[in-house]
């Protein structure tokens, strides 16, 4: 008798029993609903055709909001929502060729914009949430065989494509059941401390507009395919956030903005901290109404961690997003740089969505599974300076056949390969103390008459399509002059941080050790998805500026109802 193979069915057994067991304890009723669609349709529909339909899913966000704002110590909206959508993902063909092929030699919308997606019941009602699956998969299936021979028409009348890799990955199918996200406030006792944070505001009549804000969002997904995937996970996020802003004599308007991010609300603060980081928005809002305008500039700077990570992740990470080095729309910056040093050689980058947190510090751009079913994994993108690897969806690239869990899409958005978590790691690292004095010296060897440290960034864009230029704008909020004659630092305004990527990247001169994280919300062709920046303070040899447009507007010539006098910035 084999007693080993006796003990490996054993194992298989009990494996399969629990597996058993955990979905028909766990699993929620919209899951079965959606995968009783899906089997059904995909026996029915895989062969109505002459052309196969060899792939099928479906994926569904079930989203509760809660968000609240105050303005001068009364509550301004109080609105909770609650959403289902789904997302239907069908391919004819096969994985080498299907209707997800990119049509070239014309701008091809449906790759980005045609999302298929439809509102489900809110109620666990299985025929009905069935019938509105069977009604957007017979309209889906039937747009993709007419967008099948459209491919094959154009694959026929063009030259061969420069990256002939297939269009769909094959990947073994995940079941996971989690938890579902079910995060709760103590709305009240919210309500009382953004009345009390919002009213301070009212103190500096030059503070023109003025708010503190809470949210609270409860994603729960689940995603089914042909192949075997069942997916359903959970993922809370809460955001207070407290603003303000004033316009300058001239017209420009100037923007405060601070923001602190947790899975729940019992990790936020609610004490000094918050006060503390409103008065310091309202000197620094001061300090700026009073400040001289910038003159475009090129020269050295220093992105602080935060704004540095912004950075990255605007003019890099994008560009190591896979789609965009096969796609021939696509600039394709990094496609043919594998191996190559793109960065200096102290710098590491790697995209991680496995981790909720660096260094006690909260990321939000966590996840078990991407929109695709993929599990999650670290991607080391350069290591020592050099180009390792791409950011992948289920859509392969020459050399990388199969996704490593980063196709990422808004719940009524295709999906792409996109960001989670991305890290900046430096082996050289320096005190701030001494990123400042290289850059002072940085300017006596450039015979620059200052240097710019940038230390706050709301976002910015970046161009990576072949038809137009290969450039970024960055857009800073907190910016300050470092004078090579050692004159006090001194804020100015009205500034956007431009260039091209390579030619930047390789002005990286030097790193701090105050990493930090950056917590947004990034938007693409796959819509807005969760992310997470990390990074040092970072040292750039040289950084160009121009100068941004501004308002026209004059500030208001009253003060407040509750500052009846005329405004005066000097307050």
């Amino acid at each position: 008798m084999n007693y080993r193979k006796l003990i490996l069915a054993a194992m298989l057994i009990c494996l399969l029993a629990g597996q058993s067991a955990l979905l028909a304890v766990d699993q929620s009723p919209l899951l079965k609903a959606m995968k009783g669609e899906l089997d059904r349709s995909f026996q029915a529909l895989q062969f109505a055709d002459e052309v196969p339909l060899y792939y099928l899913s479906y994926r569904t966000t079930d989203t509760e909001r809660f968000s609240c704002s105050a303005t001068y110590g009364v509550i301004l909206n109080d609105t909770k929502t609650r959403s289902r959508i789904m997302v239907t993902d069908c391919h004819v063909g096969n994985h080498d060729l299907d209707n997800t092929h990119e049509i070239r030699g014309e701008f091809d919308y449906s790759m980005y914009f045609d999302s298929a997606s439809t509102r489900l019941p809110l109620e666990d009602d299985e025929l009905a949430i069935r019938t509105i699956i069977w009604k957007s998969t017979d309209e889906l299936y039937k747009s993709a065989l007419e967008r099948y021979t459209k491919v094959k028409t154009n694959q026929q009348v063009l030259v061969e494509r420069e990256d002939t890799s297939a269009d769909f990955s094959r990947e073994e199918p995940n079941v996971y059941i989690g938890e579902p996200a079910s995060a709760t406030i103590d709305a009240e006792a919210w309500k009382e401390r953004l009345k009390q944070w919002s009213a301070i505001f009212k103190e500096y009549p030059f503070v023109q507009t003025s708010s503190a804000n809470l949210s609270l969002t409860n994603d729960n997904r689940f995603f089914v395919d042909s192949d075997g995937a069942l997916i359903q996970t959970g993922e809370s996020y809460a955001r207070l956030s407290v603003r303000c802003s004033g316009t300058c004599e001239d017209g420009m308007q100037i923007n405060r903005y601070e923001s602190f991010d947790s899975d729940t609300p019992d990790g936020l603060p609610t004490g000094d901290e918050v006060e503390k980081a409103i008065h310091r928005l309202i000197d620094e809002l001061l300090e700026l109404l009073d400040a001289p305008l910038a003159e475009p500039y090129s020269g050295p700077a220093i992105l602080v961690n935060r704004a540095s990570g912004v950075f990255f992740h605007e003019i890099f990470g994008h560009r190591l997003e896979g789609h965009r080095q096969k796609s021939e729309m696509e600039g394709q910056t990094f496609a043919k740089k594998l191996g190559e040093k793109i960065l200096p050689e102290f710098l590491d980058v790697y995209d991680d969505p496995t981790i909720g947190e660096f260094r006690g510090m909260y990321l939000r751009g966590q996840y078990k599974y991407d929109d695709e079913g993929v599990k999650s994994s670290r991607v080391n993108v350069v290591e020592d300076g050099v180009l390792k690897n791409f950011l992948m969806s289920r859509s392969p690239i020459s050399n990388f056949a199969n996704s490593n869990g980063h196709g990422r899409a808004e719940a009524d958005e295709k999906v792409v390969a996109r960001q989670g978590n991305l890290i900046i790691e430096s082996s050289q690292e320096y005190p701030f103390d001494t990123l400042v004095a290289m850059l002072v010296a940085e300017c006596h060897r450039q015979d620059k008459p200052y240097g710019l440290v940038f230390y706050d960034i709301s976002g910015g864009f970046t161009q990576t399509g072949r038809y137009g230029p290969q450039s970024f704008k960055v857009i800073p909020l907190l910016v300050r002059r470092y004078y090579a004659d050692g004159r006090p630092p001194e804020a100015i305004r009205g500034v956007d941080i431009v260039g091209t990527p390579l030619s930047s990247f390789e002005k990286i001169a030097a790193t701090g050790d105050d990493y930090d994280v950056f917590n947004g919300t990034c938007g693409a062709e796959s819509g807005w998805v969760p992310v997470s920046a990390v990074s040092p303070s970072v040292l750039v040899s040289q950084l160009e500026v121009e100068k941004k447009v501004k308002e026209q507007d004059k500030p208001p010539i009253l003060g407040p109802p509750y500052k009846p006098s005329r405004i005066d910035n000097s307050f």
